[in-house]
């Protein structure tokens, strides 16, 4: 019988951050984007029969495509997921799903082969993003409420330090090489480490995880039975103000948050011109410094509360949009700006995505569905950046000018925050 608030059950949970965190930093956010970039820069790409003239818009477009499909499925994995006790299952199937589709971005060489890396970024971010909605939806149920904002955090960090350190083995194969070329060969190279490291430190996950906490047993035409529980969980939210504020607020941050760091490499790249050593090294920077900050905010969050600890970091998130708003390349030192900026944004980085999870939790009613619910935080993450990605693409394709998005996220956060002020205290929320 499965103890709720095991250390080793937590421990395990926590460990799977570590596995698959190195496809959120190595792919998502440092070196495919930049990869991307290099192979596509100045060119006019064909993807579908189209030409596009901006090729990030195009990978921005594919993005959305993916949180638009995990949208869809969460509430009818997750209906399977509550109505079969099958969670560990599907989180494993789509971890292969995942990490098989990022070895296999390998084969994107050149602007010719762009379609390989467009729907292996689709099927890539599909995998990860569909593996969350399971692994969140654990934490009720392995950890007590006073227990998650650690858990939450402990997650997060461990997603840091692992997914720094393959990030340096693989900064370190890049710049091994001097020709151009092979830095690009290394690049590749890299994509297959993160899917080989992912997958094989999530069995380190798998081994301990329960199955079937509930002991439940298959019911028919359960496939649909998520998407009438995600609407029943919509109505109920009328009984739960203080939760349906929460997600309102939830919805705007994760439009600017997920939206910056899909972009913010080539945000530097393109619009600042700085090179690709110095964005990964801002990445760095970014990962290393959100280790200490969500350590912070977590003890932050236990002394005065989730609500003023999100505040905070929310506060922050507008300042960095602000600032690199008024970046512009000619401005002399500017790499020394985006570092700074980048290291104020790492501080809140952790401590805003491990909070707004355990947040969510604790503010969740007695259930023995927690994958429903967490499938609905999960299709509001996405859609919001679905959302988020659209906007960003839609206004740099107008004004050819990524700060103008950029200035469009700081809005989503800033009426996010007057939202969350809104909130008063709970028993386990403060």
């Amino acid at each position: 019988m499965h103890k709720i608030g095991s250390k080793k059950v937590i421990n395990s949970w926590a460990f799977y951050d570590w596995a698959n965190s190195v496809y959120s930093l190595v792919i998502s956010t440092a070196v495919f984007p930049l990869y991307y970039g290099a192979i596509t820069e100045d060119k006019v790409v064909q993807f579908l029969g189209v030409e596009w003239e901006h090729p990030e818009t195009l990978y921005n477009y594919a993005l959305s495509f993916s949180f638009l499909v995990v949208a869809f499925i969460s509430p009818i994995l997750s209906g399977i997921a509550d109505y079969t006790g099958s969670k560990k299952k599907f989180m494993k199937f789509f971890c292969w799903m995942g990490s098989l589709s990022v070895m296999s971005l390998y084969f994107f060489k050149g602007v010719d082969t762009v379609w390989i890396g467009i729907w292996f970024t689709i099927l890539a971010s599909i995998g990860f993003w569909a593996s969350i909605v399971f692994y969140n939806a654990y934490l009720p149920e392995i950890a007590l409420p006073e227990q998650q904002d650690r858990a939450s955090a402990k997650g997060f960090i461990y997603g840091y330090v692992g997914s720094v350190l393959l990030l340096l083995i693989c900064l370190g194969m890049i710049l091994s090489q001097e020709n151009g070329e092979d830095k690009l060969t290394m690049m590749r190279y890299s994509f297959v480490l993160v899917g080989i490291w992912w997958v094989g430190f999530a069995y380190f996950t798998f081994h301990k995880l329960p199955d079937n906490i509930y002991n439940r047993k298959p019911e028919s035409d359960y496939i649909w039975k998520g998407f009438r529980e995600l609407k029943l969980v919509f109505s109920e939210l009328k009984s739960y103000p203080y939760l349906r504020k929460f997600l309102a607020s939830f919805f705007l941050l994760s439009i600017g948050v997920q939206t910056i760091i899909l972009t913010a490499t080539i945000f530097g790249s393109k619009e600042l011109g700085l090179d690709s050593t110095s964005m990964i090294i801002t990445v760095l920077l970014v990962q290393i410094v959100a280790i200490l900050g969500a350590f912070l905010f977590s003890r932050l969050s236990e002394r005065y509360g989730n609500i003023l600890a999100l505040k905070i970091t929310l506060a922050i998130w507008t300042l960095v949009c602000f600032c690199a708003f008024s970046l512009d390349k000619s401005l002399e030192n500017v790499g020394l700006y985006f570092y700074g900026l980048g290291g104020l944004l790492g501080f809140v980085l952790g401590a805003i995505q491990s909070l707004t999870r355990s947040t969510y939790s604790k503010l969740l009613p007695e259930t023995q569905d927690h994958a429903i619910y967490f499938s609905f935080y999960d299709v509001t993450e996405k859609i919001a950046i679905v959302l988020g990605t659209f906007v960003y693409g839609l206004l740099y394709a107008m004004t050819n000018s990524m700060q103008w998005s950029v200035l469009c996220m700081a809005i989503f956060f800033l009426i996010s925050f007057i939202i969350l002020s809104t909130l008063k205290k709970t028993k386990y929320v403060q």
